[in-house]
């Protein structure tokens, strides 16, 4: 049996990561995990820093990055040079956390609606609808949310 200084076996690595074999094998089509060295029988070994990668792209991805953007990060990460030490991730993460801070506004205000739903007691959308003090901003949330991340309705 080969030893860890050789590397780790599929298996290995996704368990380590916590992923399945699958998604280890899409990340490295993609191109997000480099593609391993094989044993003379044809097994794939993995260096150890492979795990850590896969946990990078999952709580990248967690965070709210889509997979394309992960991959950019990723490439940008392995290609700079001791004089580009910038990757661009701090104006991506300020960014994502606006759309996030976004998603919040658009989210409370379909809770608070939500809620007022609730409260009046509708059970019936066209019905509802048809009511003059329906609670549901059929207009405004069938909208897009607005650029600025202001959603809401006037009562």
């Amino acid at each position: 049996m080969s030893g860890a200084h050789e590397g780790l076996r599929s298996g290995q690595v996704a368990e380590a990561a916590g992923v399945n074999p699958q998604t280890l094998r899409y990340y490295e089509r993609r191109g997000l995990v480099a593609e391993p060295r094989r044993t003379l029988g044809g097994h794939r070994l993995y260096p150890a820093e492979t795990v850590t990668i896969l946990r990078v792209i999952k709580t990248a991805q967690r965070l709210g990055f889509t997979l394309e953007e992960v991959a950019d990060l990723l490439d940008t990460a392995r290609h700079r040079h001791g004089a580009r030490p910038d990757t661009g991730l701090p104006e991506r993460a300020r960014a994502k956390l606006l759309e996030v801070e976004r998603r919040i506004a658009d989210l409370q205000v379909i809770r608070a609606t939500l809620r007022e739903a609730i409260d009046a007691g509708c059970d019936d959308l066209l019905a509802c609808a048809d009511r003059p003090r329906c609670p549901l901003p059929f207009v405004d949330l069938a909208r897009p949310a607005r650029p600025a991340g202001r959603a809401g309705a006037e009562g």
